[in-house]
Parts: structure tokens; C-alpha cells; sequence
């Protein structure tokens, strides 16, 4: 696989996008083609069609009350997935609330996935061994807690990264910026992922910035950046594998834009995407659909076939079910449970305010 050269990116203000895979499934690229095995390739392709599957059913859940607040996915599979193969379990995940499949194939389970979405007490309480934080709801607010996470983890002279997500929209937010510059002062261990899907909410990336990239904000910084066709699985893949080798031998930070579409609305608590984009723009980039380009890939390598995509589907339904029926079997939440988790020591003013609501919640 060609090494990108990551310090000339620093000030470079012009930006190829870089590709692997062409729509039709063929390598255009063969230079960027990472270095990864017939088992991996379809490892990587099973994570992307389970984010498929997933995103598709928790919407059905979300409109029948049994799952709360998700925010579709589909479209964004090879961003999301490819660049999260790259990364290793010992890397720090810091996500956004569209980031939820990175974070359960990172390590937190499915149903605690589900849970987050209920707002449940116990969805955060994550296992030790998982290293990330719960999904950021404020925008861009994760790109400062990723500087000071990849500060720590340069600190304490560890080989790992920091890495965290953001749409176009949350480039225009100021931890964005406060995020990246403290990273690249430091040289702090860390890749910022900007997936571009071209509306933030319902603004297109056209005016959110007079940019012509998203990418080149680090240039201010000092921080190398590059865009990527977001979906190309393969092609994101490489950058991330490249970006994380980079940051990890003590460089310092790595911003990737991805060129990536959300095939559905921004979440589903009213959005309405045909108020604001064209069929002609989402039929453009159905054309690019990251499942199919990479199912045709594998598929003409002999590596993949519908009978093993359809076995597959199966597992991941069960998958599912299996999810939701843990969470549905949960206990209902108690007001004095939310109280138990503010504090080591609980106060106690607060303790006084347990006590109470336990003592009405007996009756």
C-alpha cells in the first residue's frame, strides 16, 4: 500500500480524493489498496452490512415506542465501518450520537446500545476494559474531549490513539477548531474524522462555509488532512490504518473529511429530507452505495455470495431480537436510580433526596 505523505498535507490547500474502489466494485487505485486478508475483507463487509441491518430496524423500533432517540446510518456504512476496522480496541473512541455502530463493534453490546437510546441509568456504565465515552449530543463537543484524551494518552506514553467523529455541520461549531488546534499545539495522538454528508440538518455544506473542503480547516491548525471518498470502504480504510500508524509514531493529529451521504433523514423525530434535497441528488448517490460497491468487489474476488449474505442476515435479526429482548426485560427505571450514579460519594443532600423518592417508590 502507497505511504501518504502526511507532512506535506499540512499546507497543501488542494485535495484529491482519494479512492480504491470505483462504483462498480472494480479497484481503481491499486496503489492505495490496503494490505488486508480474504477473511478481514469480509469481516469488514459483514460490519457493514450489520450497520445496514441494524439502522434499518431500529428505525422500525423507534416508530413502535419500543426504542428511543437513533439517528440513521444508512449510507454512511464505509465511513463509519471502514474507518473504525482500522482502529485497534486499545484506541480511545469518543462518538457522536450518529456513532453508535462504531461504539458497539468497539466493544459496548448491542443491548446496551438499545438501552442508550431509552436513556436508561445503566446504558453508560461501560466495562472497563471499553475504552470510550458514552455518544456526544452536543455538536462538536467530542472533538475537545478527544484533545484532551490523545493528550493524556501522550502523557502516559502509550501507543494508541484518540478518535472521534463530527458531520459538515459540526466544523462550523468552535470546540471544533479549539479541538484540533490544542491537538496539533501538543501533538497529541488523535484522528478527527469529518463525515461529510453534505447537510447539516437541512443546511447543505455549500452554506456552511466558504471552503471549498472541509478538510483544509486544519491547515489553520497545522495539522495534516485529507479527503476520502466516504463510500469506499477500502479507501477509507487506508487513510484511517495510515492516519492512526502516523499519529501513533508521536506526529501528531490527522484530520480525515469523508465524502458521505445519509440516505435517510437526520433523525427521526420529524425530519422530512425531500423538503430539502432533490431525487435527482439522492438517486446520484444510491448509485454510490457503499454496500454495493463493496458486495461487488468480494463478490467477483469469490469471496462473498447470497447464500452467505442471506445466513448472515439471519444472524444479525437474531442478533437483534436477542437485544431488544434483553432490554425490554429490564425493570422499569426509578427516579432515586438516576440520583445513584452523580457521585462517588453521594452527598448528603442528595442521599436526603434518595431516601425520599425510595421511601414513595415502596408505597
Amino acid at each position: 500500500m502507497k505511504k501518504l505523505d502526511f507532512e506535506s498535507l499540512k499546507h497543501n490547500p488542494e485535495y484529491e480524493v482519494l479512492q480504491v474502489l470505483g462504483t462498480d466494485g472494480k479497484v481503481v487505485n491499486e496503489d492505495l489498496m490496503p494490505d488486508l486478508t480474504d477473511d478481514q475483507l469480509v469481516d469488514l463487509f459483514k460490519q457493514m452490512i450489520w450497520s445496514r441491518l441494524v439502522g434499518d430496524q431500529t428505525a422500525k423500533l423507534s416508530r413502535q415506542g419500543r426504542l428511543g432517540f437513533f439517528a440513521p446510518t444508512a449510507g454512511e456504512e464505509a465511513s463509519q465501518m471502514g474507518s473504525n476496522f482500522a482502529m485497534t480496541k486499545d484506541d480511545f473512541l469518543l462518538g457522536a450520537y450518529r456513532d453508535v455502530p462504531q461504539l458497539i463493534k468497539h466493544g459496548l453490546s448491542l443491548a446496551k446500545g438499545f438501552m442508550w437510546s431509552k436513556g436508561h441509568y445503566n446504558a453508560n456504565d461501560y466495562p472497563e476494559e471499553l475504552n470510550a465515552l458514552p455518544p456526544q449530543i452536543i455538536i462538536g463537543a467530542q472533538y475537545a474531549q478527544t484533545a484532551g484524551v490523545a493528550l493524556g494518552i501522550k502523557l502516559n506514553g502509550d501507543k494508541k490513539v484518540a478518535y472521534t467523529y463530527t458531520g459538515d455541520g459540526g466544523t462550523s461549531q468552535g470546540d471544533f477548531y479549539e479541538g484540533i488546534n490544542f491537538a496539533g499545539a501538543y501533538q497529541a495522538p488523535a484522528v478527527f474524522f469529518v463525515q461529510n454528508n453534505g447537510y447539516a440538518i437541512s443546511v447543505p455544506r455549500k452554506l456552511q462555509t466558504a471552503a471549498p473542503t472541509l478538510a483544509q480547516k486544519g491547515v489553520a491548525a497545522g495539522i495534516p488532512s485529507i479527503v476520502v471518498d466516504g463510500m469506499d470502504a477500502l479507501a477509507v480504510y487506508a487513510a484511517a490504518k495510515q492516519a492512526r500508524d502516523y499519529a501513533v509514531e508521536g506526529n501528531g493529529p490527522v484530520i480525515i473529511e469523508t465524502l458521505t451521504y445519509r440516505y435517510g433523514p437526520h433523525t427521526l423525530s420529524g425530519d422530512d429530507p425531500t423538503r430539502y434535497r432533490a431525487k435527482e441528488e439522492e438517486d446520484e448517490w444510491h448509485a454510490k452505495d457503499p454496500l454495493v460497491r463493496m458486495r461487488k468487489f468480494l463478490t467477483d474476488k469469490g469471496l462473498w455470495d447470497d447464500a452467505k449474505e442471506e445466513a448472515y442476515n439471519a444472524e444479525v435479526a437474531k442478533e437483534i431480537d436477542d437485544a431488544i429482548k434483553e432490554v425490554e426485560s429490564q425493570p422499569a427505571q426509578k427516579a432515586s436510580d438516576f440520583l445513584k450514579f452523580e457521585f462517588v460519594d453521594t452527598p448528603g443532600a442528595i442521599q436526603r433526596e434518595i431516601d425520599e423518592y425510595e421511601e414513595k417508590e415502596a408505597k
